[in-house]
């Protein structure tokens, strides 16, 4: 049964409340699960289950560690803390007594080179096992065991140093200081310094000198000016193009797709952005668990820089399980199988099935089902150009209308540039429907084209850049002999900003139009718009934004435009809060109605993986239809968008 909401115009009909909350995890299963079967960790956070057994330690002694920088401000002492090893290991004994006092001097080491990062290069570190200096004790110490052997670590940071004179010579003589960050009175800590030198070898690199090397990298400490005086020197040797690339490690993926899907063509011109972008490319087909790629020390004989390939095969065949549960929409289960190399040239084939509103539904017929098949062939024709193929059933029971659709796709994208990407298929639907418009049938032949700009430097987790695409599709509605086209463009925004983008605004913008077709019911149901939910605007349920009749049935529109802005604040290296606001509005014309703006406002949390963050966002609707749900809780892996 199809829920209704109160028409915003007429005050008519009803719709069922429920607020929901969704859980979901999938995971792929593999043999280490057999091993650690008494416990479970997503992205290393244990979900039940004990920890693992610890590492056994040979004659165990426990200490107690104190660390005293009564000098030092926040910044330098958080800075310390994370350096110091017995800090961390606080609660695990050391390897006897020989095994703490060498743990002791390595953190002195390690506190010494915090400092020197921290540009505090006239600091003292002084550290003491059972009262006395490391060095004064002898190298195989016996301490007192009746009670945790203390350990206290003194920190004098001294003052802080800047950067005195800098020079540059060799083939780097001249350039802007600036660009590097090595002015005078600048930051002088040592990892600026490191990644100041890093950056003139890169930009000698990026001129296509493959061999560029410091040859000096010089700081001396000035103590009665608390300065530092630097001197660089770099050769950058031949600009040689790209030569032979071999490929080593692959079993069962082709090594000369390898080659070619790389597109490392010899003769090109050598760049460390080529390697990066051939690198990222290679790992974004899924085939491999490890991938570098090499360059020679030295040039060949026809000068030019050979390349090798070094691969890692992860495995190739995949399965997993997955569930959710929502309070309006019961419990859901999903499946799939897949396999990353099918034919030796990292074609994918995957085979995926769900089952929802499981209690939700009064009967098996009421519940939405999913089963489908999807085929993948990277470098159909060409390095550039990927061929995909689907066939997917569904039946669907959303609260605006019910169906049971059809679905097959065929499909060429072929990538212009580096951030540029052209696609075109054909799609053929069957759809069954049931909506506002009563019980139809629809048979619907599709030709999708779109046109994607992608200059985000992270896709799961932008920073900087943006996303644009537009996307059209002309189709002809075969039973009721109706041509009609939607056009759809979208775009997302990134910028971070300040000290290690600690703050990121982000924000989206997405719009689409719906023209053809005399009647809005002469559309299938499954191609009007609606707008609502997770991935648009949050705080309302699925679809929940739409025009409605008289009789409250949501009819689904002729052209919609949503926008979200978010500020994704980092909190600390792994946690971050997200406030943000959406809106959108739907409207059963071609030219947009703003009259009926629909807005939801909230705040998430993220947790950092290396899979992407984790998030989990709450919402609230600020113009909430009658019945309607008064928030809504959305959780899922990457960023909304």
């Amino acid at each position: 049964m199809r829920r209704k909401r109160t028409n915003p115009k007429t005050g008519i009909a009803y719709r069922k409340a429920g607020t929901a909350l969704a859980v979901a995890m999938a995971f792929a299963l593999y043999p280490a699960f057999a091993r650690d079967a008494f416990a479970f960790k997503l992205f290393g956070v244990r979900l039940w289950g004990s920890e693992e057994p610890e590492v056994e330690v040979i004659n165990p002694v426990k200490y107690a560690v104190t660390l005293n920088a009564p000098d030092a401000d926040k910044s330098l002492t958080g800075s310390l803390e994370n350096s110091s090893l017995l800090l961390a290991d606080k609660d695990k004994p050391a390897s006897g007594d020989l095994g703490l006092l060498i743990k002791a001097r390595d953190d002195r080491d390690r506190l010494i080179a915090a400092l020197y990062e921290n540009a505090r290069y006239g600091g003292i570190v002084n550290v003491t096992v059972a009262g006395k200096d490391v060095d004064a004790l002898p190298p195989n110490p016996v301490f007192d065991h009746s009670a945790p052997v203390p350990v206290v670590i003194t920190v004098t940071p001294g003052p802080k140093f800047t950067l005195g004179s800098v020079r540059l010579e060799g083939d780097v003589t001249g350039r802007n200081l600036e660009e590097y960050g090595l002015v005078t009175g600048g930051d002088a800590g040592s990892l600026a310094i490191i990644r100041a030198g890093n950056k003139l070898i890169d930009d000698l690199k990026a001129e296509g000198r493959p061999l560029a090397k410091l040859t000096k990298r010089e700081a001396v400490a000035n103590h009665a000016t608390n300065t530092v005086d630097i001197t660089m020197a770099a050769e950058g040797g031949p600009v040689a193009p790209l030569g032979e690339v071999t490929v080593t490690g692959e079993k069962t993926v082709d090594g000369d797709f390898i080659r070619r899907y790389s597109r490392l063509n010899g003769g090109e011109p050598y760049s460390p952005e080529k390697l990066r972008k051939a690198a990222d490319r290679l790992r974004q087909l899924g085939v491999f668990s490890s991938l570098t790629i090499k360059e020679a020390g030295t040039l060949s004989r026809d000068g030019t820089i050979p390349l090798t390939i070094e691969v890692s095969e992860g495995k190739h065949r995949y399965f997993g399980v997955g569930a959710q549960y929502s309070t309006t929409e019961g419990i859901g289960l999903q499946g799939y199988w897949g396999h990353r190399n099918l034919f030796g040239q990292a074609e994918s084939l995957r085979i995926e099935g769900s089952v929802s509103r499981i209690a939700e539904a009064s009967s098996v017929e009421g519940m939405d089902y999913s089963a489908g098949i999807t085929f993948t062939k990277p470098g159909m024709f060409n390095p550039r150009t990927t061929f995909k193929t689907s066939l997917i059933a569904k039946t669907e029971h959303p609260d605006t209308y019910e169906a049971k659709t059809l679905t097959g796709t065929a499909g060429f994208s072929y990538e212009l540039n580096d951030t540029d990407t052209a696609a075109a298929g054909l799609e053929v639907q069957w759809a069954d429907t049931e909506d506002a418009f009563g019980k139809n049938e629809y048979l619907t032949t599709s030709i999708p084209l779109e046109f994607v700009r992608d200059t985000r430097d992270d896709k799961l987790n932008p920073t900087e850049g943006f996303r644009a695409s537009v996307a059209a599709k002309p189709s002809y509605e075969a039973l009721n002999g109706t041509f009609f086209s939607s056009f759809e463009g979208s775009i997302t925004g990134y910028k971070g900003l300040g000290a290690e983008d600690r703050l990121i605004m982000a924000g989206k913008l997405s719009g689409g139009v719906l023209v053809g077709g005399s009647d809005l019911q002469d559309i299938p149901t499954t191609r009007r718009f609606y707008a609502g939910g997770g991935g648009s605007v949050r705080g309302y349920s699925y679809q929940e934004i739409s025009p409605y009749n008289a009789a409250g049935d949501a009819t689904g529109g002729r052209s919609y435009v949503v926008g979200s802005v978010e500020a994704r604040i980092k909190v600390t290296d792994t946690i971050g809060i997200v406030p943000f606001i959406d809106a959108g509005v739907v409207s059963d014309e071609v030219t947009p109605d703003f009259s009926d703006i629909r807005a939801g406002a909230g705040i998430g949390l993220r947790y950092a993986t290396p899979f992407g963050p984790l998030r989990l966002d709450v919402a609230m609707p600020l113009d909430k239809y009658d019945g309607g749900n008064s928030f809504g809780i959305y959780a899922g892996i990457g960023q909304s968008f």
